[in-house]
C-alpha cells in the first residue's frame, strides 16, 4: 500500500507548527547583520542642533533648498542635524518616520515638531522649548522662531 500524500505531510506539519511556536516563545530569530534600533540622540546633540537652526535667523526660504543660506521646513532640520552627525531623510514626512515619538510633555529642545493636517504631515520645524519652534515657514518668508500655533502637532526625537 503507498501512503497518502496527506499522511506523509502530516509528521512535516506537524514539525513546521512546532518549531513556529518555539520561535515565537524565543523571540524569533537572530540572524547577522539585522538592523537594530537606534537610540535617540543626547540632549546635548539635540541642543546643538538646536543652536545651528537658529543660526540661520532671517534665511530666506526656498522650496526644495537645503541651505546653507536658503532653506524650506524640512531642509533647515535636515541641514541642522546633518551638523552634528545625524542624517534625516529630505521631506517632513520621511523625518517623521524616521523619528521616535515623543509626548508633548516630554519634549525637549531639539526635538523635530511636526504639524499635521488631516492626519499627514506637511510640516517641521525644531522644538526650542516654551511652546516655540524654529521653522523656515513659506515662500516670502524667512527661519524665524514662533509660538506654535495649533494642537495638530506630533514631536519626534531624531535616532
Amino acid at each position: 500500500m503507498i501512503p497518502s500524500r496527506s499522511t506523509v505531510l502530516r509528521p512535516v506539519t506537524r514539525f513546521l507548527v512546532v518549531l513556529t511556536f518555539f520561535i515565537g516563545l524565543s523571540g524569533g530569530v537572530a540572524t547577522t547583520g539585522a538592523p537594530t534600533a537606534q537610540a535617540a540622540v543626547s540632549s546635548s546633540v539635540a541642543t546643538k542642533a538646536l543652536t545651528y537652526t537658529a543660526s540661520r535667523k532671517g534665511a530666506l526660504y526656498k522650496f526644495g533648498a537645503v541651505g546653507p543660506t536658503r532653506f524650506d521646513c524640512s531642509g533647515l532640520t535636515k541641514w541642522a542635524y546633518a551638523r552634528v552627525g545625524k542624517k534625516l531623510p529630505r521631506t517632513a514626512a520621511q523625518q517623521y518616520k524616521a523619528t521616535i515619538r515623543v509626548s508633548r510633555a516630554n519634549a525637549r529642545k531639539g526635538d523635530l515638531v511636526f504639524f499635521l493636517s488631516g492626519g499627514r504631515v506637511y510640516h517641521v520645524g525644531v522644538y526650542a522649548g516654551a511652546g516655540r519652534v524654529w521653522h523656515s515657514p513659506r515662500t516670502g518668508s524667512r527661519v524665524k522662531l514662533v509660538t506654535i500655533w495649533t494642537s495638530a502637532v506630533r514631536f519626534g526625537r531624531v535616532r
